[in-house]
């Protein structure tokens, strides 16, 4: 058996040849979305810095479980990782009976990006305003039957992502009747959204941007604390008679639980390589993202916190999908 040192050292020189062959990175929601694209441009820029490929695969399915279950189960070698957002941390507090554990079996490489969410309805709707959007939805009656109460559908990017937190915090903040409609990621809720299958839409500033430069979507508040830089005319929930509403939505990557230190490190360093040039932060406020960075131990802090935060959030709600 190898002494500590002789490990290290193995470890080590594993990680000073890292990478031999492509890398995976797993999108846990479908193509279109905010996460999607961040993936595919953090993966292009990383197979110019690593010299090796690197292979975007979707792997949609339970709000993401389906995708992380895969990375946890993979070999804990940095060849496969994951591209997480928010929903994973609120998914313990949702699905009770995960087949994998969200705080041991993986760990955090790096944190990229922030990114609100936003409610946006189609251009043709005549709401405007958020005021609006919840005058057009009854006041929630537990004693009246669904269907004498009106009800103002919203769309969110699937069960137990950070939208359909936004849209039920949103509900019991005003006490209007919001009927959610889940969706497998935010590209499939807005190609109902636009068509006007679905009232409004709560889906990452990301996945939205695009149609509300082209003047398809109108966005009626964002999630974030303050307004993001990129619709800083749009107002946030709290402005618009919610205060201290806020949910942010974090991005970023994953690996299995016992990929070794000095690849993981690799994997940092390279990443944050990238998130320091000018050119990808641009493009990524372009897309609705605030670019960030960060060590595999903050990251890691931020998503143990969030665990517990959503855990309790979800239970106080009574929100559960199993």
């Amino acid at each position: 058996m190898a002494e500590p040192a002789d490990g290290a050292a193995a470890a080590a020189a594993v990680a000073a040849s890292f990478p031999k062959r492509p890398i995976t990175i797993l999108v846990t929601f479908p193509p279109g979305g905010g996460t999607d694209l961040l993936a595919r441009r953090l993966g292009a820029e990383l197979q110019r810095e690593l010299g090796q490929s690197v292979i975007v695969e979707n792997r949609p399915g339970a709000s993401g479980n389906l995708g992380a279950r895969a990375v946890a189960e993979a070999a804990p070698d940095g060849y496969t990782l994951l591209m997480v957002n928010s929903s994973y941390a609120i998914n313990p507090g949702v699905y009770r009976n995960l087949p994998f554990s969200p705080k041991r079996d993986l760990r955090a490489v790096i944190n990229v990006a922030f990114v609100p969410s936003v409610l946006v309805v189609p251009a043709a709707s005549p709401l405007r305003t958020l005021a609006q959007a919840l005058e057009s939805a009854g006041r929630q009656d537990p004693t009246a039957p669904p269907a004498a109460v009106p009800q103002l559908a919203f769309a969110s990017c699937g069960n137990g992502t950070p939208q359909h937190l936004a849209g039920e915090m949103l509900r019991r903040a005003s006490g209007r009747a919001l009927q959610h409609v889940p969706y497998r990621g935010c590209g499939p809720a807005l190609t109902d959204v636009l068509s006007g299958q679905v009232g409004m839409g709560i889906v990452t500033a990301s996945s939205a941007a695009p149609f509300l430069a082209a003047g398809r979507l109108r966005a009626l508040a964002v999630t974030s604390p303050r307004r993001s830089d990129l619709m800083p005319d749009v107002p946030t929930v709290a402005e618009q008679g919610f205060p201290g509403y806020t949910l942010d939505q974090w991005h970023g990557l994953l690996a299995p639980a016992a990929t070794p230190a000095p690849v993981i490190a690799r994997l940092n360093a390279a990443v944050s390589a990238i998130m320091r040039r000018e050119d990808v932060q641009h493009d990524l406020r372009q897309l609705g993202f605030s670019p960030t960075r960060s060590s595999p131990q903050t990251f890691q802090a931020l998503i143990d916190s969030d665990i517990d935060r959503f855990s309790t959030l979800t239970a106080s709600m009574g929100l559960h999908a199993d």
